[in-house]
């Protein structure tokens, strides 16, 4: 076989000295294969990373469709929405259609739906990384499907990523805070295992330690990932004996929340969030702003490139972010 050529059934049943219709047979589930057979083709079909096309029916020449294949987190979270969008935008110029699945941002799934992404023979995979451990991926490129990760980068994988700038935009709207007069300022998230909120709370313990604070242990809570459990936690701290006077919060979500909580407890407290969010300016919140269209559109055109070249030198963008005062931040700042 070719290096850098896909595996094909034939090549699977020379390696396992069997027919083509008995490899087809074992690897669709079929009856009547002896289990040492069967047993055999599946270790030359792992052998050589051989990929069942689920759309040869589909494809008339070559294997190669012109479909992308793009990997996110939570469907009902907009800022994929927003990156989904940038993505379109650029491949449809290509004539070329865009997929879409989500791993729901849990990493147990997301080797199961990358793989339903690469059995269908995609023209390139757009990927939000929620997996500690992406070695799964490691020859993709040598096979030439092209892999970008968009927004966090792939660990124990080499792949182009498009990210922004997380601690440099967490650490200026924590100053914003503090420059507003907030003396105890909560950062309110998800857990930094996460590549985005590591980085966010980085940036917020550098914009603390920029101006001399203390960080306090009571204030950090990385244990909100949604609406609801944000605004548990911000009504827990403002309940507390030494509240915090402003929070941070983490993502779109957790900022959400913590408007809630704020609002549940009747409280008049400092609030900045990193994304912005539709309504964030008709109810005056504060954000570290960015731009998840672009982000899309950046991460197609290295997708497009790739597939031109696909053992170039991977490429590492970082895209900047911005913070826009609202309400009573602007207002003290």
């Amino acid at each position: 076989m070719p290096q850098g050529e896909r595996a094909t059934l034939a090549d699977v049943a020379r390696l396992a000295e069997v027919s083509t219709k008995t490899v087809s047979r074992a690897l669709s589930g079929g009856a009547h294969v002896d289990p040492e057979t069967r047993a055999r083709i599946e270790h030359a079909a792992a052998t050589l990373r051989f990929r069942p096309n689920a759309l040869a029916r589909e494809l008339r020449t070559g294997g190669v469709t012109k479909t992308v294949g793009f990997v996110i987190g939570d469907l009902t979270n907009p800022f994929y929405a927003l990156v989904a969008a940038g993505v379109e935008r650029v491949l449809a110029r290509e004539g070329m259609t865009l997929v879409i699945a989500a791993s729901d941002d849990e990493s147990r799934l997301e080797p199961t739906v990358v793989s339903a992404m690469l059995d269908r023979r995609i023209r390139g995979l757009l990927l939000v990384p929620i997996a500690t451990d992406h070695s799964y991926l490691d020859g993709e490129r040598h096979f030439g499907t092209p892999i970008v990760a968009v927004d966090r980068p792939l660990s124990n994988a080499t792949s182009d990523s498009v990210v922004m700038d997380n601690r440099a935009g967490a650490r200026a709207g924590v100053l914003a805070l503090l420059d507003a007069g907030h003396a105890r300022v909560a950062f309110v998230g998800s857990a930094d295992s996460l590549y985005t909120h590591h980085e966010r709370l980085l940036g917020y313990r550098d914009a603390l330690e920029a101006r001399g604070l203390t960080i306090d242990p009571a204030l950090i809570h990385m244990d909100a990932p949604d609406i609801a459990s944000a605004a548990a936690t911000v009504s827990a701290l403002l309940d507390s004996a030494d509240a915090p006077t402003a929070v941070f919060a983490g993502n779109n979500r957790a900022t959400i929340g913590a408007l809630q909580g704020i609002r549940q407890r009747g409280g008049h407290i400092g609030l900045l969030g990193f994304d912005d969010f539709e309504l964030a300016g008709f109810l005056g919140v504060s954000v570290v702003a960015h731009q998840p269209e672009r982000m899309g559109e950046v991460a197609a055109e290295i997708m497009l490139r790739r597939m031109v070249d696909p053992m170039g030198l991977a490429e590492q963008v970082v895209l900047p972010t911005r913070v826009i005062l609202r309400g009573s931040e602007r207002a003290m700042g």
